[in-house]
């Protein structure tokens, strides 16, 4: 399959409201700029770096050279540079892979991943991964990562940071954290370009071995997927959000899905890969959250 190269590809066409309505909302919480300017004095951005240089086997066109070719035809198809670097760590029982740096990003991607996946699959996992640079959302991205280390640092402090984290910031965190999946699916299935496959890697990633993705378990998954998509999440999305940042540990791999297919049944997600009406896109894609049907914790619990 030849996939399209997405120069000039802007995130904000894209984006998804959910994500836009649930970062806003974190930007304008209390003591969210403080907590930025603490993440800085600590060195975390270096912290998570040494982490992975001195732990984890950076991938090279040498040592593994499919992999990597992978990853750089995501980051040229998506118009994502520099590189950043990609590093292989070890097996976890389940697919696995992350992004952290904000100056010098690092892509890690766990040895399972590596074996499960197929190439077309890795191009949707690694497009996730790479969409946080995309979009400049990493010190958010990463805030949330350490968000627990950083909790337990600043409760300890006299700034007053520990009651404005427990009020609200660590909610709002963890919700944009959700809804920012929404926007890294859809970079996913840019680089894949292939909704099946996009499928068949969400599948993979909630655990799924390849000898049980028949095309009937499929076709069930889409069915179902369709259905919970269909579904008036107002009514539900109390329980949702709670468990959206309690139970890091869940895939949401239906949910995620159902939202996939949502947009490439609007055209939308066509539109961008022939890069049609893009200037269209991005405007509606601008609009204010009262425009825009929209799910976030702090305004409607």
């Amino acid at each position: 399959m030849t996939r399209k190269i997405l120069t000039g590809l802007s995130s904000q066409t894209y984006e998804h409201p959910f994500d836009r309505k649930a970062l806003a909302s974190l930007q304008n919480m209390p003591g969210v700029s403080l907590l930025l300017k603490k993440i800085n004095e600590y060195g975390i951005d270096r912290l998570l770096r040494l982490q992975c240089l001195g732990s984890e086997i950076r991938i090279t066109p040498r040592n593994f050279p499919q992999l990597h070719q992978t990853f750089v035809e995501t980051c040229q198809i998506l118009d994502v540079t520099p590189l950043p670097e990609l590093y292989l760590f070890r097996g976890t029982g389940h697919i696995n892979t992350y992004i952290v740096g904000v100056e010098k990003p690092i892509v890690g991607i766990n040895l399972d991943a590596m074996e499960w996946l197929g190439t077309e699959e890795l191009l949707y996992i690694l497009g996730h991964e790479v969409a946080r640079i995309k979009s400049q959302h990493m010190v958010y991205h990463q805030m949330a990562i350490m968000m627990p280390t950083l909790k337990n640092l600043l409760s300890s402090t006299t700034l007053g940071v520990g009651g404005l984290v427990a009020s609200g910031m660590e909610l709002a965190l963890y919700n944009w954290r959700m809804m920012a999946k929404f926007t890294t699916d859809r970079a996913g299935l840019l680089a894949c370009q292939d909704i099946e496959v996009a499928t068949t890697a969400l599948m993979k990633l909630a655990g799924l071995p390849e000898e049980y993705l028949t095309p009937a378990v499929i076709e069930d998954f889409v069915t179902q997927a369709r259905e919970f998509a269909s579904h008036n999440l107002d009514t539900v999305d109390r329980v949702t959000k709670i468990l959206s940042y309690t139970e890091s540990g869940l895939s949401w791999v239906v949910m995620r899905t159902g939202e996939l297919l949502k947009w490439v049944d609007s055209g939308e997600y066509e539109n961008i890969v022939q890069q049609k009406n893009l200037n269209t896109l991005e405007q509606k894609q601008g609009n204010t959250p009262e425009e825009t049907e929209g799910w976030n914790f702090l305004t409607s619990w």
